[in-house]
Formats: structure tokens, sequence, C-alpha cells
């Protein structure tokens, strides 16, 4: 790399800044009911950079990815559970069964098929962050393929009925590279239930 060349924080493990951003509101211990401690799922983890950043604010993690060599580093982390799961099979099960996560984060990832399981798992009053690729993507680099990219309002559409949206945006950006990103960070309804 080139001095004063601008490093793709992806692959540096920075998380997300709308990650950052709205996991202040994912709830803490007492805050909600869960018959255990309230931990978040890091779905479709990758190398675990919000895994980590999770793990560092304190928070209790189960990590899920299908390839989870990335995390081999945090493998005795009293506060992670990491689970080697392929989503991507047509007959996969979710890995998740009936457990309740007090906050789901997503970040570049989508298969539609999950996306209600998702919702399903956040416990009442616990938070969803999503953050993947969009429409209009293609025209930058990948991914291209339309199975991977978000209609515009596709999130907001999946959460209505079944969680506040707190912040949606659906748009270019040019940081860490150009891309078509959509974003939403929904609240599970209190009255709502599994």
């Amino acid at each position: 790399m080139n001095k004063g060349e601008a490093q793709d924080p992806h692959k540096m493990g920075s998380p997300s800044e709308w990650v950052m951003q709205y996991t202040p509101l994912i709830p803490k211990m007492g805050e909600i009911a869960l018959k255990s401690a309230p931990s978040v799922l890091d779905l479709a983890c990758g190398k675990g950079r919000h895994t980590r950043y999770l793990l560092d604010l304190g928070f209790l993690v189960t990590a899920v990815d299908r390839n989870v060599a990335g995390l081999a580093d945090l493998t005795d982390h009293p506060g992670l559970e990491i689970i080697e799961a392929d989503l991507e099979t047509p007959t996969a099960a979710w890995p998740m069964d009936r457990r309740l996560f007090a906050g789901i984060i997503v970040t570049n990832y989508l298969r539609r098929p999950l996306i209600p399981h998702i919702i399903e798992a956040i416990a009442p009053g616990g938070i969803l962050i999503y953050e993947t690729f969009g429409q209009g993507n293609e025209r930058f680099g990948r991914p291209r393929n339309p199975d991977h990219l978000l209609c515009p309002g596709e999130l907001e559409q999946a959460v209505a009925g079944k969680m506040t949206v707190i912040a949606y945006a659906h748009g270019t950006t040019n940081a860490p590279r150009p891309a078509v990103i959509q974003h939403i960070c929904a609240r599970r309804n209190a009255d709502q239930s599994n």
C-alpha cells in the first residue's frame, strides 16, 4: 500500500459506522425480559469485526458463519459462542432454533429466506441492525447478482408490523468504497412474542 492510500476498514476489521451508531440501543441486563443474560447475534460474522467490537463493549456474543477460522484467536473468550453453520444450502436450517437475542447484527450479507427467522429471534424490545448492498450497486462492482441486492424499502417492508423502525437509509456511499447500501435499525415491538 502506498503512503497516504486509504485502507479498507472492512479488511482492517473496523466496525461499520452504522453498527457503531446504533449498538448503544441494544438492551443490557435487566432492560428486557429474557430467560438468560442478553446476548447479541452477529450473523454471517466473517472475520469478526463486529463480534470483536461487541465483546469489547461487554456484550455476550454468538457469532455465526460458515467459516469461523477468522475467530480462531477468540475461541477461549468467555463471552463468546461460535457456531459454524452454512446458511447457503437450500436445506440449511436456522441454527438458532428458538433462541432470542437482545440484538442481531447483519452486515454485507443477504439470504432472504433467513429474514423472517432473524426477526423472530429478536426478543421483544430487542434491536436489529442490518446493513447490506442494495439495488444499484451493480454499477460499482460486486455484488451484482439481484439475489444479493436489496430492493429499496425491502428491509422496512420485512419488519413492518413486527418492529418499529428507528432509522432507515438506502443510497450511495463512497466509503470505504463506492457502493449502494441499505441500512436499517429497528426495535422489536414489546407486545410481540414468539
